[in-house]
Formats: structure tokens, C-alpha cells, sequence
């Protein structure tokens, strides 16, 4: 028996789980510089740029604080935290270890 984490119509195991969550915070940042999040601020003429246009459009004229849109910036500029990191390695590594006993 298993322990499986369903993501969209597929099923991971515990093990995969913590594979994919370590992936996306790992890849997070390079993939958002790609779209035009970038240390230096969004990219003109980039992915980045026009939902940043469209949020600005939809909030009367700026960026809300906390918005998907600054979360990203965020992210594109520093990076993802530690606290982060270890808080997506940590429900990573203990869904694994759990699964082990279950397995």
C-alpha cells in the first residue's frame, strides 16, 4: 500500500511528492526570470510585464502589495527564502517518511 499524492489526474508517491515540491523551489526563480521577473525589476515588453499591466489596469492604476504580480517580483528578485526552502523540504521530507511505513 501507498500513500499517494493526487496532482491534477496524476498520482504520486510519497517519495515523488517531495521530489517535485524540492523542483519547484528550485526552479521557481529561473523560470520566473524567463517570463520577465528579473532582479533588475520586470522586463519590458515581457510576460511579466503585461500582467503587470493588468493588474495595474484592474487596481485603478497601481500593483496591490501581496498580489500574485509582487509575490512574483518578489520571488524574481531575491530568490525564494530559507524559510521557504525548508519549509517545502521539510512537509517534503516527512511525507516521505511517512510513506515508508505504509509502503
Amino acid at each position: 500500500m501507498c500513500v499517494y499524492l493526487t496532482v491534477g489526474a496524476v498520482g504520486l508517491s510519497g517519495g515523488a511528492t517531495a521530489a517535485v515540491a524540492g523542483g519547484a523551489v528550485i526552479s521557481a526563480p529561473i523560470v520566473l526570470g524567463a517570463v520577465g521577473f528579473t532582479s533588475a525589476g520586470i522586463a519590458a515588453g515581457s510576460i511579466a510585464a503585461n500582467m503587470m499591466s493588468a493588474a495595474a489596469v484592474a487596481n485603478g492604476g497601481g500593483v496591490a502589495a501581496g498580489s500574485v504580480v509582487a509575490l512574483f517580483q518578489s520571488i524574481g528578485a531575491a530568490g525564494v527564502s530559507g524559510a521557504t526552502t525548508a519549509a517545502v523540504s521539510g512537509a517534503g521530507a516527512a511525507v516521505g517518511w511517512l510513506a515508508s511505513f505504509i509502503s
